[in-house]
């Protein structure tokens, strides 16, 4: 599960894991690092809403992400499925570091769900859900946006869940992901 910090990433996850048989091990990076995330932001006297760019990517997010890959790993190979839930731009963007990151988790099969968004839902849930962590994002909010692309969809296959104001309930768009055929 991949898509824009706010995107609506656990939203689609929860509904996900209710209709999914048998339910997949949920990864979620912020459930699973965000105490962790905050203690090696203050020790090295980072800002608490810094959670993107280049020094949060090198010192904190490859360690997130690698983690959270090595647990899938594991539980995949006792024959679970897991759910990772995270924004996965590096690893979504670029078709040869998809493909790498997919044998990392054990191989085939790998699926990714993409949840769309635009700058102004965005802007809008940020500013809703008033998180600390998110404050970095929205003081540089262009800087944000650029990163993240959130209303450009990854050039991997994937499902999309549209998940901008005009879009139709998710509940919908869930029931036909899942009734549809599979993404590659």
């Amino acid at each position: 599960m991949a898509g824009a910090p706010g995107a609506g990433k656990s939203t689609v996850a929860r509904l996900l894991l209710a209709a999914l048989r048998p339910v997949p091990a949920l990864l979620d990076k912020d459930t699973l690092f965000s105490g962790f995330v905050a203690e090696v932001l203050a020790a090295h006297g980072r800002s608490y809403g810094e959670r993107e760019g280049a020094w949060y990517d090198a010192h904190v997010k490859v360690h997130e992400y690698g983690g959270m890959t090595a647990a899938a790993r594991e539980i995949r190979s006792a024959g679970c499925p897991a759910m990772l839930v995270a924004p996965f731009t590096g690893q979504i963007r670029d078709p040869a570091r998809w493909r790498a990151w997919a044998a990392d988790l054990g191989g085939e099969p790998v699926r990714l769900v993409w949840v769309r968004s635009d700058a102004a839902t965005l802007r809008e849930r940020l500013d809703l859900r008033g998180r600390s962590r998110d404050s970095g994002k929205v003081e540089r909010f262009a800087e944000f946006l650029d990163r993240v692309r959130p209303d450009e969809p990854p050039p991997v296959a994937h499902a999309e869940i549209d998940n901008r104001l005009s879009a139709p309930p998710l509940a919908g768009q869930v029931a036909a992901l899942l009734s549809g055929p599979r993404a590659g």
